[in-house]
This record gives structure tokens, sequence and C-alpha cells, in this order.
């Protein structure tokens, strides 16, 4: 062992490590041949995207057919939870077109607590996955046991809800194991399943290309990245739509049994898809404790910072030369640690990952917005004049948006900006979907206040019910809902699926799943926080539930930007660092 790390000592004394990974990049197959461009041209000429590898569409399918199962199970537990089970139903499902679907009857508060704890389950889950793959299966096989895991979990969600069980004490409590071992799946699919789509694409590096008409550009890697991850997420949308809507209405017009083995079912299409691709499919290695070294190598940089003083701390934590002092080139073989198993640009793609990771950090303010879309919106519309649609179904017209306007960002709105010189980064983006996000609560707010004017019980809309047991409600009409959707949909186009593209470009190469599964955690965290603010969703404290809502994510969008802006200035440079060397068996 000390051999061999004083050879890998001494070749690192001996090699500009540097420019020996941009050599080595520039004959690499996915970059050979190809013409890149000058300091001047990066300043001068047009950015376009490259075309997507068309394996890139066989994984974007088993998402489609995971969400589908995910979202048309998911989509009708605030009723399930929350409603208690129709007159003379045995299924959970209305035969009245005015009556409302439900099973267990424990309350809007006990449906938003449940439903919060469920996604913030299946995205803590993705922690672990991550760790996983980049350290001891690779993605293919952590994807692959994780469908494995959720199919088990959805078997436990239909046997809940089984003629002669729903209803129940024993229905109750297999549900709650069906969300847990469903989540775990989830979880651990997701960190791994979004690295693996854009890893498919190989060129990492600027290059020139001349168009049909003449035209000289630059075609942009991370632009191509953000155009898979704009599909990536429009087939997740396909896969939600159809859904949601169709379990809803087997919810409210079959039962709840129909609406738990619909999606299962779909969900088994993973398995034929994974099996074609495992030949086909462009994987990583995994790499050994990668999460180990990066920790070890931060805890060394800020050896020495530490001070009682914390402002002192914070200024030199963010000192210039915090990751510059513990680049291998900077030390002798007598100083380097036997760790330290890796070149000066691995050390640059941490620092570039960890400020992503920063980035991050802001993500709660949105998410606590846009997860009200999937629960007190839904209980929102059960006090509305719903004329015959399932109360859940509005959830629809979010998934409904983004397959309209994702196309129309990608082929019109993105282009023309560019044409235009204007350079919508990513942290750009991320500021204008937390303040579209805010806009959309503004939206819930107005409505449930109006809610509360028009509904017979005035500010108890909720538990509203005539001397016969059924529900009064406002006489708004539920379609009025729409635009909260609808601006969320855009603030998802913004923000979430620029933090997909934002965590796949800034991590390092070996550490994908990880940094993506602590973008995914931010979801988790805000599903927390949600729990804290539990007490505000039930009547008649709505509308602060939704004013909290607005305020978090309006302000998140001011200070979030004053925060980023000098990071957004330094975009070209994190995203186009060499290749870096890693080497975990020294």
């Amino acid at each position: 062992m000390l051999k061999h790390q004083a050879e890998y000592n001494a070749s690192l004394e001996k090699k500009d490590l540097g420019s020996d990974v941009d050599d080595s990049f520039e004959t690499d197959s996915a970059h050979e041949g190809l013409e890149f461009p000058t300091v001047e041209e990066l300043a001068t000429l047009r950015r376009v995207q490259d075309a997507i590898p068309w394996n890139t569409y066989a994984i974007a399918f088993v998402e489609l057919a995971e969400r589908f199962s995910y979202y048309g199970s998911s989509i009708v537990f605030v009723n399930y939870i929350q409603q208690p089970m129709p007159p003379g139903s045995t299924t959970g499902s209305s035969s009245d077109p005015n009556g409302q679907a439900g099973a267990l009857g424990k309350g809007q508060q006990a449906a938003n607590g449940l439903n919060t704890f469920y996604s913030f389950w299946a995205y803590f889950v993705p922690l672990f996955g991550a760790y996983i793959a980049d350290t001891y299966w690779g993605r293919y096989k952590t994807i692959c046991v994780s469908v494995a895991i959720a199919l088990l979990g959805h078997v436990f969600m239909i046997i809940s809800a089984i003629p002669g069980i729903i209803g129940g004490n024993a229905s109750f409590g297999v549900f709650i194991l069906s969300m847990i071992v469903t989540g775990l799946g989830a979880g651990m699919f997701k960190a791994n399943i979004s690295p693996l789509i854009a890893e498919q694409y190989r060129r990492t590096k600027l290059f020139i290309k001349v168009l049909p008409s003449g035209e000289r550009v630059i075609v942009d890697p991370t632009m191509t990245v953000s155009r898979i991850y704009m599909y990536f997420y429009l087939f997740i949308n396909i896969g939600a739509l159809i859904g949601q809507v169709g379990m809803v209405y087997a919810e409210k017009y079959v039962g709840y049994w129909l609406a738990y083995t619909l999606p299962t079912i779909v969900f088994l299409l993973c398995i034929p898809v994974l099996m074609w691709g495992k030949t086909r499919y462009r994987r990583s290695a995994p790499t050994g404790s990668v999460l180990a070294a990066c920790l070890r190598l931060w805890r060394y940089a800020a050896k020495g910072r530490w001070s009682l003083n914390p402002v002192t701390t914070m200024r030199n934590m963010r000192a210039d030369d915090f990751w510059e002092s513990v680049k291998p080139s900077k030390h002798t073989v007598e100083t380097r640690p036997a760790w330290m198993t890796f070149d000066d640009v691995w050390v640059d793609e941490v620092r570039r990952g960890v400020k992503a990771c920063a980035v991050f950090l802001w993500y709660p303010l949105y998410w606590l917005a846009y997860n009200q879309l999937t629960s007190n919106l839904t209980s929102q519309a059960a006090t509305m004049s719903t004329h015959g649609v399932p109360n859940d179904v509005l959830n629809n017209l979010d998934p409904f948006a983004l397959i309209i306007f994702i196309p129309i960002c990608d082929l019109f709105i993105y282009p023309a900006l560019a044409r235009a010189g204007i350079k919508f980064t990513a942290l750009k983006k991320i500021a204008w979907g937390f303040g579209t996000a805010s806009f959309a609560m503004i939206w819930a707010c107005v409505i449930q206040y109006y809610l509360y004017k028009t509904n017979p019980c005035g500010h108890q809309a909720a538990t509203c019910v005539d001397a016969d047991g059924n529900p009064l409600v406002s006489p708004i009409n539920v379609w009025a809902q729409t635009g909260s959707y609808v601006l969320i949909a855009f603030s998802e186009i913004f923000a979430s699926i620029t933090g997909l593209e934002y965590a796949f470009t800034k991590a390092p190469r070996n550490m994908r799943s990880v940094v993506m599964s602590i973008f995914l955690f931010q979801s988790a965290f805000a599903s927390a926080i949600g729990e804290a603010f539990n007490p505000l969703a039930t009547d008649p404290l709505l509308v602060w539930n939704y004013a909290v809502a607005t305020i978090l994510a309006g302000v998140g969008c001011v200070v979030f930007w004053i925060a980023v802006r000098k990071l957004d200035k330094q975009e070209d440079a994190l995203n186009n660092l060499p290749e870096a060397r890693f080497d975990e068996k020294l």
C-alpha cells in the first residue's frame, strides 16, 4: 500500500495534472474531430443544443411508468384518508355523481399529515439510494432493486383496499406499511434515474458547429442536458397525467382496489425495458467511498479556519484559497495525505458540487408552496362546486400545463431569448421559479378567502353538511383553481427541471447520484417543515396557510437571487472543467 502510494505521489510530482487531463479530454472519442471555440467566439457566437441520444427515451419511458404508478396511486391518498366510506359502499367509491369517494374518514389534518410524511419519506430515501449506487452497486443495479421494492409496496397498497378490509383498522395499518415500502423503492429509484438519463449524452465541452445556413454557432452541452431534462420531465408528466386522471375516476366510480391495481400493472412495464437496456445504456461503475474522500477533503480544507467568532469562521470558509490550498499539486510527496488519490480537477469538481448544494438549500421555500398542490388544494376543491368532476382531478391541470408549455419553452421561448442575446442561466430560471410559485399561492389564497365568504357554513367549509350528512359547498366553480395549477406548472419548468440540470452538471462525475439526492432531499426537508405548518391546514386558518406559503416563496425569490448573483457569473467556468482523475483503490 505504502509503495503504491509513493509511486502515485511521485507521478503527481512529475505531471501537471490539469493539462494532462485537458489533452486526454480532447482526444476522447466523444470529442474527437471537434472544433473548440476561441475566447472571442465564446463571447460573440450564439449557443445551441445538441441532438439527444435515442437511448435516453427508453430511460424516460421507465420514468414515465414509475411516475404513473407513484402519482396515480398517491393522487387518491387525500380522499382515501380524509373522507369516510360513502353510505352503502364496500370499495370506497360513490354511486352519486356529486358524492365524495373515501375510505378511512380520518379528517383533513390526518390526510395532509400522512401525505406530507409520504412525500418526506420518498425524498429522504434518495440519500441512501445515492450512497449505495455511487459506492457499491452502480446506478443501474440500484434502479432494478428499487423497482422490486416499490412493486412490493404497491401490492400492500392493493391489499389495504380490498373489499372486506378497506375502511377498518387493518386497512389503515396495511396502508401505512405500503406507504413506507413504496416510498423506499421510489426514493432509491428517483436518486439514480435522473443522473442515468443525462449520462447517455457524452459530450461535456463547448464546440463549434456550422449550420446549413452557414452560421457558426456554439453547441453547449449544458443546454443539451437542460433539453434532456425538459423532455425527461415531459415524460414524467405524461405518466402523472394519465395516471392521475384515470385513478381519480377509478376511485370515484369503481373503488380504491382498482385505483391501486392499475398503477401496479403499468409499473411492471419497467422490468422488460430495463432488461432491454442492460447492454445498451451507458452506465457508470461504482467508485467506492468517494463520499468519504469528499468529507476528508472538506475537513482538511477547514483545518485551522475555525474561530469562536462565527462571522470570522464563515469568512474563512468562503475564502478564495479554501479549496486551492488542498489541491494535490500544492503538496509535496511528504505532506500529501495517503487518501489524496485524486488530481486538482477533482478538487475543483468538489468545490463546484458544494456550491450547487448551497444553492439547493433554498429549495424548501419553493417546495413548501408546491406541496400545497398535492394536499390542501385537493381539499380546497372538495369545498367548491365540482358539477360531477372528482375533486382530485384538478391536480391534473399541472401536468397537462407542463405537457403543453415544456415544448413551447424548449422550441420557442428559450431559443428566442438566446437569439436576443439574453442569457437565461440556470440560477435566473430558479429565481423565476420561486417568484412564479409565490404568485400561484396568491391565487390560492384569494380563492380560499372567497370560499369562506360564500360557503353556507362560513369559515367551517370543509365540514359543512346538511341534515342528511351531504356536503354543502360554495357556489364558486372548482375550475377557478386553474390559475394556481398553471402558475405552479411554470414554476416547475423554471425551478424543478433546472434543479435536476444543475445537480447533474455541477456534481463531481463520480458523485452525481449523491448530489442529485441532496437536491431531492430538499423536498423531504420542506415536507418536514410543512408538518410544522400542519395546524394551519384546517378551517378557519387556510387563508393564513396559503399566505405563509406566498410570503416564503416570494421572499425566497428575492433573497435567493441576491445570494447567488455572483455565482451566476461563473456559470461557464463551472460547466467547462476538464475530466478529473480519481483512484479510489490507492
